[in-house]
């Protein structure tokens, strides 16, 4: 089983500070098992890799394998959770390239998103893009109501009826979304579409293991039962009361320390751009969760060696009020050696031999070095490997401590209010002006 470790050497944070907090950890352990099989308190995906329907894992492989036999593209429609869990999970597993492959390299459809802004030209460019290929649709909504998603279903759909006809569009599109009610699930019922549902203890931000992130990543040919796998694991590691030996939940304590020594922000960084998205997923999650009655720490995310060129100056010399958290593959899928040149025009012949892999190590133990020594404290999650369970084990790590770190924030890391009121605000506007112009 492909594991993960966290490090906690470079946090200036000490063993004996962490140990204060395990009669509060306890408690708090307790609290969450005991709302675990709730149906109101949306503490479902705590045991949701050991629940996992295998009935259900079947029916969304039977379907990925019709999508990827009659389609070219798989449009993912959904905003927030409804989308980043797959993407992250996507773009970590697959090639980096993987949507600019040949269809015969790539073997499966090409993923792409929709629904995750307003932008009208982007939405037109991917109409452009797709004209000429097969399509399915896969839209991810509880309600069906969100603006993004359900703006871009509509114009989506609309291309399907136009593209095959209603009967054919039917067959291409499959929707996610409540068990029982919603606008989405109503039309779902009436057209005849594959549907899937969500959970109703399970929130978007916390739903990557469910139908929202499992049919799109099973269409782009990655290994979900292995992703399960790696969760389930992860959720009987992480089940360890005992502080000492649970890097999960001292991760969680580690990072309220640093907040009340005014380290307020929190950067995710990594050594591999396949990790984009997970950061993007994790942002979302801690940000949503954590943010709220004027506490939290605020997620931010940089790409390692890259962004050392441009916020590298910030995090080493700005303000002190920063702590990064860095994912480290131990062992890459693929090296390539630095090859001996006889002009030595660049002053690299003494790395001649050496892999990019050694380099990329080394810059990353000299920036933790050059960081932590600059008052910017270190956490290093060490991965064993990119593959479906180390992934689906640090999904797990970071939802369980998001929720534990959310409790000792003394917040609800299950509701998001703060977004509500823009959803409300904006939907009165909208109102308001399209109201106006009828008048005129």
């Amino acid at each position: 089983m492909a594991n993960i470790g966290a490090d906690f050497t470079k946090s200036l944070v000490t063993s004996k500070e962490i140990m204060e907090y395990e009669a509060e950890i306890l408690k708090i352990h307790k609290n969450l098992n005991d709302r675990a099989n709730s149906k109101t308190e949306f503490c479902g995906w705590l045991n949701l890799p050991s629940k996992s329907n295998k009935r259900e894992l079947e029916k969304i492989k039977k379907c990925a394998k019709r999508i990827q036999e009659n389609s070219d593209v798989f449009i993912v429609i959904g905003i927030g959770g409804s989308y980043l869990g797959a993407r992250a999970v996507i773009e970590s597993l697959t090639n980096s390239f993987y949507n600019m492959q040949d269809k015969e390299n790539r073997k499966f459809p090409q993923i792409l998103y929709v629904g995750n802004n307003l932008n009208s030209t982007y939405i037109n460019e991917l109409i452009e893009l797709i004209q000429d290929k097969d399509i399915s649709i896969n839209v991810i909504s509880k309600s069906g109501t969100t603006l993004e998603s359900a703006i871009s279903f509509r114009i989506f759909r609309n291309f399907l009826e136009s593209k095959y006809g209603i009967s054919e569009a039917q067959k291409r599109i499959y929707v996610t979304t409540d068990k029982s009610k919603g606008a989405l699930k109503e039309l779902a019922d009436e057209e005849g579409y594959e549907t899937f549902v969500i959970p109703e203890n399970v929130g978007g931000r916390y739903s990557v293991l469910t139908p929202v992130g499992l049919l799109p990543i099973a269409v782009a040919g990655i290994d979900i039962d292995k992703l399960i796998d790696g969760a389930r694991f992860a959720q009987e590691k992480y089940s360890d009361t005992n502080l000492k030996y649970n890097d999960c939940y001292k991760y969680a304590v580690v990072r309220n320390i640093l907040n009340k020594r005014n380290k307020s922000i929190e950067i995710l960084g990594s050594y591999n751009p396949k990790l984009h998205y997970m950061t993007e997923w994790w942002k979302q999650l801690f940000g949503e969760s954590e943010g709220k009655d004027s506490k939290g720490l605020f997620p931010a995310g940089v790409e390692y060696t890259t962004d050392l060129h441009s916020l590298g100056q910030y995090i080493q010399e700005g303000p002190r009020n920063i702590f990064e958290t860095i994912l480290w593959i131990t062992k890459e899928s693929s090296d390539i050696k630095i090859s001996f040149e006889e002009d030595n025009l660049d002053g690299l012949n003494y790395l001649a031999g050496k892999t990019v892999n050694f380099v990329n190590h080394k810059a990353m133990l000299g920036t933790v070095k050059a960081h932590v020594d600059g008052d910017v404290p270190n956490i290093i999650i060490k991965l064993d490997k990119l593959d479906a369970e180390t992934i689906g084990h640090l999904i797990y790590f970071f939802e369980k401590a998001c929720a534990v770190s959310g409790m000792l924030l003394r917040v609800n890391p299950f509701n998001q209010p703060g977004v509500e009121k823009y959803k409300s605000n904006m939907f009165k506007l909208l109102k308001e002006e399209v109201q106006l112009q009828k008048k005129k």
